[in-house]
């Protein structure tokens, strides 16, 4: 499988690492006919409003729309997951608006009030997933049509899923948990033999 990870800012390497342990291809995305190929995208962590402008500079944010629209897979990390929503309830900007769900960025404060914890998440297993919270987005509302895969204790949805779409408002890569990788690349292998 060959992912493509979004590399304008933000913690991409540590995803291509990742990936790359688990068996896949993985490689940088700065422009957009370094899309052509791929079977999958991870949209990292990073600076939310600064992602979305590197994306319209670059051209990337209509090719990237038509790709997902086309049905390649693709995960959202923290920032990553405020670009694929509809919607953001604190933020009047352009979105890809992919995923029917409204987010809250910095939803849980600045820097200094980042935190990690442990999350169930079923679609793993039954061992607690370690989640790395950093000024971390949560999801508002959605519609019926995402699944939300993980909650914090208070309900407050952090994981979710539509179709061949992921989004997580912490940081897997920042775990030594490979788990969430490996769940993505299962979405984008099932969406390769569908083609």
């Amino acid at each position: 499988m060959k992912i493509g990870v979004l590399a304008l800012q933000g913690a991409f390497l540590e995803h291509i690492h990742i990936m790359q342990q688990l068996g896949a291809e993985a490689s940088p995305i700065r422009l957009p006919d370094e899309l052509d190929g791929k079977d999958g995208f991870i949209i990292p962590g990073g600076e939310s409003s600064a992602m979305l402008n590197l994306m319209q500079s670059f051209n990337l944010t209509q090719p990237l729309r038509e790709i997902a629209k086309g049905g390649a897979p693709i995960w959202g990390t923290c920032a990553g997951m405020i670009l694929l929503a509809k919607k953001i309830s604190n933020l009047d900007t352009e979105t890809l608006a992919l995923m029917d769900m409204t987010v809250r960025r910095n939803a849980f404060g600045r820097q200094t009030d980042s935190f990690e914890t442990e999350l169930s998440i079923p679609a793993l297993g039954n061992k607690p997933f370690p989640a790395v919270f950093i000024r971390a987005p949560f999801i508002e509302s959605a519609s019926q049509k995402v699944e939300i895969l993980a909650r914090l204790p208070d309900g407050t949805p952090v994981a979710a899923r539509q179709g061949r779409l992921l989004v997580t408002a912490f940081h897997p890569e920042l775990t030594g948990d490979p788990r969430l990788h490996g769940y993505f690349l299962k979405i984008v292998t099932s969406a390769a033999s569908k083609k």
